[in-house]
């Protein structure tokens, strides 16, 4: 719709933007200029910003940037149109007259929209009519009860190739269920039912209106999965299943823990959304059988900055995340990317949760992946490492694939985090020297031993005493994260305790021990939590004295002897210290250990190449 000059300019002036954003933002006057926390992304320190006298906001910390119309759109997630349709009534502002041809484009639209209403009606009566029977069965053998049956308004398409016409055509012409993709014309001029012998999904827009269907066999016969044709509604690639459902519950639930209303997740297919959501997880949308597009992302983010893309765990499944991840890498920016869940092989989310239940789902998105983390180990699986060469390869596949992200900031982030990665997996290890002074160039490179046992055991247990930390003392993520994410873990449920740890300081922030523990045992993590609140971390000081001072040092204490692990000797005399029954001095001691062994004459060996 196209405004007259001057409307909108009159509508942003009518508006306070402080007043709009307030309501939704603690705002602190700073001069001219208003601040408080992003509602765009979590922060704890206000990098937003309202600047009232040139009617725009700012975040320094994501780039989010716009007008009253603009911060109508991305937090209610409206589109330009409701967005100024909502100002202008809060405005006292009569909305502009369309012209003819917006009058009869909006009278077209209208048309088809109530041919598709009335059809979708007509296919719900037929699903729950004597011929649906056989629909009806499969549907609950699926696991479907009839509520979330009814709730989506699934319907049956009867086989009859005349039916539908029959039953719309007295108040609908057939040109115009023609053109609604309702229909397709045959040769001899006649028409018949697009849809036949079939389950069908409606497929709404951002508004809740069927603007299409998605149609499945019950038996044989190809295609399995068949949508509707393109139209002056729908348009495959710029539409998801599932959408206006999955905003109304996260505008209702902003902010809900993992698994439930406040992350948004991507699946595969009709049947996982309805699952999930007959399962309790209302914030599920899919893509109409095909790699996700531009269109569809921008969809995403409209609703998240993050979400989870969960497909199915089988070759196609995977292949289908990673072309997701290609597609997704030009679009990234500050506060708006992707991560992954991998389900067990060979399940998708609909058979998981018929075989294991909500729980088993949590644990899936509890271990999502980030994006540069996924991309980084399909990279490093692509091929062997195991050469100068191959070394090469892989890092300029990580950096050519970082240098294709637009935004400047990102790129850069992508760059550090691939690379940093990089380094820890082909660097060669602290064992491998160069020839001692003396020997004779060209001599061969000497591989000592494997590390003993012992010192092994001592690095995983520090490992998880810094997580036992932590777990006592979630203030301290703000000061240690990069650390944690820099730590080296070899345990494969210490990092999946380090991702939800960090995801769950992203969307709880402030959350307290007791918060936390609870949290980590609701997402399957319980026999994890109490095993690690039982290690010895010098628990007794961290609970007569639960003050950030005692716990950083704590903390610095273990980074540090991980630090040193290397070193020899250190790994010996911590395992002795950290063997007594008395536990009170131990970082004093091993502290003190440390510095002993720094000050010792160094081995002469020239270390790496």
């Amino acid at each position: 719709m196209a405004f007259p000059p001057g409307f909108l300019d009159e509508l942003r002036a009518r508006i306070s933007l402080s007043g709009l954003i307030g309501r939704r933002v603690k705002l602190e006057r700073r001069g001219r200029e208003h601040a408080g926390l992003c509602p765009f992304h979590h922060e704890k320190t206000p990098s937003f910003f309202v600047v009232e006298d040139k009617a725009f906001f700012h975040c320094f910390g994501c780039g989010a940037h716009g007008d009253a119309v603009g911060f109508l759109m991305r937090s209610e997630n409206l589109d330009f149109i409701e967005a100024v349709e909502r100002l202008a009534t809060e405005a006292g502002i009569e909305m502009p007259r369309p012209s003819v041809e917006e009058r009869q484009h909006a009278q077209k639209e209208k048309s088809l929209l109530d041919a598709l209403e009335a059809a979708c009606a007509y296919y719900e009566g037929q699903l729950w009519g004597p011929g649906g029977r056989a629909a009806r069965e499969y549907l609950g053998s699926r696991g479907l009860d009839p509520e979330t049956v009814r709730n989506f308004r699934l319907g049956w398409a009867p086989s009859d190739r005349g039916a539908l016409s029959r039953a719309l055509s007295r108040e609908i012409p057939e040109a115009l269920l023609i053109e609604a993709g309702l229909l397709k014309a045959s040769e001899d001029g006649g028409a018949f039912g697009y849809f036949r012998d079939r389950i069908l999904f409606p497929i709404t827009d951002r508004r809740g209106r069927v603007i299409a269907f998605g149609g499945r066999v019950t038996a044989g016969g190809e295609p399995k999965y068949l949508n509707s044709p393109e139209s002056p509604l729908f348009q495959k690639g710029r539409t998801l299943y599932g959408w206006a459902r999955a905003a109304a519950a996260l505008r209702a639930e902003p902010r809900r823990t993992p698994g439930g209303g406040g992350r948004l997740v991507v699946v595969e297919g009709y049947m996982d959304v309805l699952a999930l959501h007959r399962a309790g997880f209302p914030t599920v949308v899919a893509p109409l059988g095909t790699a996700l597009s531009d269109d569809q992302i921008a969809l995403l983010w409209r609703l998240a900055p993050e979400p989870v893309l969960c497909f199915d765990g089988d070759s196609a499944g995977q292949n289908a995340a990673k072309r997701a991840l290609r597609r997704a890498l030009p679009l990234l920016r500050a506060g708006q990317s992707l991560s992954f869940a991998a389900l067990p092989a060979g399940e998708d989310p609909d058979s998981l949760l018929r075989a294991s239940g909500r729980t088993a789902f949590e644990e899936v998105l509890a271990a999502a992946q980030p994006l540069w983390k996924v991309l980084f180990q399909t990279e490093l699986a692509a091929l062997p490492t195991d050469t100068p060469e191959r070394r090469a390869d892989l890092e300029n596949r990580l950096k050519a694939a970082a240098r294709e992200i637009a935004d400047a900031g990102v790129q850069r982030q992508f760059h550090r985090e691939l690379m940093r990665a990089f380094n820890l997996v082909t660097r060669p290890p602290s064992s491998v020297r160069r020839p001692l002074a003396g020997k004779k160039p060209g001599a061969e490179l000497e591989l000592p031993p494997p590390p003993a046992p012992q010192p092994q055991r001592v690095q995983r247990v520090q490992r998880e005493m810094l997580f036992s930390i932590l777990l006592r003392s979630p203030e301290l993520l703000g000061e240690v994260a990069e650390e944690l994410c820099a730590l080296d873990l070899r345990e494969a449920e210490l990092d999946t305790l380090r991702s939800l740890i960090l995801e769950t300081s992203r969307s709880q922030p402030g959350l307290d021990a007791q918060g936390l523990q609870q949290h980590l045992v609701r997402c399957g993590l319980a026999a994890t939590v109490e095993r690690l609140l039982k290690r010895s971390v010098d628990s007794d000081v961290l609970v007569r004295k639960s003050d950030g001072a005692t716990a950083r040092r704590a903390w610095d204490h273990v980074i540090g002897m991980l630090a040193a692990g290397g070193q020899r000797g250190l790994a010996e005399v911590a395992s002795g210290i950290l063997s007594e029954d008395s536990p009170e001095s131990w970082q004093e001691r091993v502290l003190a250990a440390r510095e002993r062994l720094l000050r010792q004459p160094p081995h002469i060996e020239e270390e790496g190449f």
